[in-house]
C-alpha cells in the first residue's frame, strides 16, 4: 500500500492508501488542483509492524 504526501506551506495532507505508485500517480493531478504552486509531494509505502520487526525493508534499502 502507497501514501501520498503533500506539503503546502505549513500544512501537510496525506491520502490515500492507493494499491500501487502508479494509482497513487494518477490521483496526483488531482489533488495538486487544490494546492498552491509551491506544493511537494512524495509516494511514501506503507509498513507493516511485520515488515518493521523483521527488519526486511532495512534489507532492502541496504540493497
Amino acid at each position: 500500500m502507497y501514501l501520498l504526501t503533500i506539503k503546502d506551506g505549513l500544512g501537510t495532507r496525506h491520502i490515500g492508501p492507493y494499491s500501487s505508485p502508479k494509482h497513487a500517480s494518477d490521483d496526483l493531478d488531482r489533488v495538486l488542483q487544490s494546492c498552491s504552486e509551491r506544493a511537494r509531494w512524495q509516494i511514501h509505502a506503507l509498513e507493516t509492524p511485520d515488515q518493521l520487526r523483521s527488519g526486511s525493508v532495512l534489507q532492502a534499502v541496504a540493497s
